[in-house]
């Protein structure tokens, strides 16, 4: 599989770790999946540190090694326009960044008479322009679904965010065993939201595999046996990167949020090895 080089400072460490070369797409070539391989945040910790650049921020370092980030300080606190245009600013033309919509409108509103809300997050949000990636709606683990607040939720987020774009992709990560179903797949293929395939799975075992929309794959992987804390292992790096492999969605983020010891960075960086080792086709861009 061709690689190039990511265009990262030389005499870093962090040259080595090399991008897959995009396929030219050519007339009847369906094959133009592109894989995202990210964490939640962007603070780099010290045992990984030497993989990047030494000089600037946590954020211009860790867009210089990885593709993408999830932005989860979105969901505790709003952030003004001006922060989000110097997110965009200072980082590579092809990064992106998932941005986790707020708590008041998932926990505190529940779904519920959000319009305003989700009005001023989009305001804000859209400061990172062609670099906003999906948003993720994380749900209450209570939250059960109810086919007309889901309803009017999506046709309002839908109406105010149309998927015309990348920049339109919606995952949606529901934590109640009434959201698995085959009747509530529909609904989300309706609105094309994808649903959030996560390890450790929360509230079915449904939740570790892809739902929903099936264009956008969006795989959040919270650690074990300790979640946050704990990091994956080789063996299950190099299973998992089969099975990203095998995944025929047009695009793919794999976000890591096991950031509470520092694994996350580590863990991005073996599956991207272990994605170029494979010798697929299928490529990741930065």
């Amino acid at each position: 599989m061709p690689i190039k080089p990511c265009g990262l400072e030389r005499g870093t460490a962090v040259a080595a770790i090399s991008c897959v070369e995009p396929k030219m797409k050519k007339s009847g070539d369906t094959d133009s999946r592109m894989i995202r391989i990210g964490t939640a945040g962007w603070t780099l910790p010290r045992q990984h540190a030497h993989h990047f650049p030494e000089s600037g921020t946590h954020l211009e370092r860790c867009a210089q090694g990885l593709n993408c980030v999830e932005i989860n300080s979105s969901f505790h606190r709003p952030h003004q326009r001006k922060t989000w245009e110097r997110w965009a600013r200072c980082t590579p033309p092809e990064f992106r960044f998932s941005v986790k919509l707020p708590k008041a409108i998932t926990h505190t509103a529940q779904l519920a008479n959000c319009g305003a809300l989700l009005q001023q997050f989009f305001e804000e949000v859209r400061g990172l322009e062609e670099k906003l990636g999906p948003l993720l709606v994380q749900l209450p683990p209570k939250l059960e679904f109810d086919e007309g607040l889901a309803q009017d939720f999506f046709t309002t987020i839908r109406e105010l965010h149309p998927q015309e774009s990348q920049s339109g992709f919606i995952a949606l990560e529901p934590r109640h065993a009434s959201w698995f179903t085959a009747a509530v797949n529909r609904v989300l293929r309706s609105f094309e939201i994808a649903r959030v395939a996560a390890d450790p799975p929360r509230g079915s075992p449904a939740a570790e595999a892809p739902g929903g929309w099936p264009r956008l794959c969006y795989w959040r992987l919270h650690g074990q046996p300790r979640t946050y804390y704990s990091a994956y292992d080789p063996a299950f790096l190099r299973e998992f990167a089969q099975k990203v492999r095998e995944t025929s969605s047009a695009e793919q983020w794999v976000i890591f949020d096991n950031t509470a010891l520092g694994h996350a960075t580590g863990n991005a960086l073996e599956l991207m090895r272990a994605l170029q080792g494979g010798g697929e086709s299928r490529r990741t861009r930065r």
